[in-house]
């Protein structure tokens, strides 16, 4: 499988082992890890052509992804 770029464990390499149990322990977590996830592969699909979009629909998309980002930021950097 190809590399992936933005996921979330390089993103946030400091916050692995609480992105593990946030997704355990918080089904909201959870949900926006997968969001993220799947909108992320989205983007790289277009950008590389597999699954092409227009300019449009790729600006929603990474408009999604930041939003989603920082909501998951948010929440680790508020875990303890």
């Amino acid at each position: 499988m190809s590399h992936v770029p933005h996921e979330l464990a390089e993103e946030f390499p400091e916050h692995t082992d609480k992105m593990h149990q946030l997704k355990q322990d918080n089904a909201h977590f959870a949900k926006l890890f997968d969001a993220y996830h799947d909108v992320n592969r989205a983007i790289h699909r277009a950008e590389t052509n597999i699954e092409p979009t227009d300019d449009l629909h790729m600006e929603a998309m990474r408009k999604e992804r930041m939003q989603l980002k920082d909501e998951i930021f948010g929440m680790l950097s508020n875990a303890v």
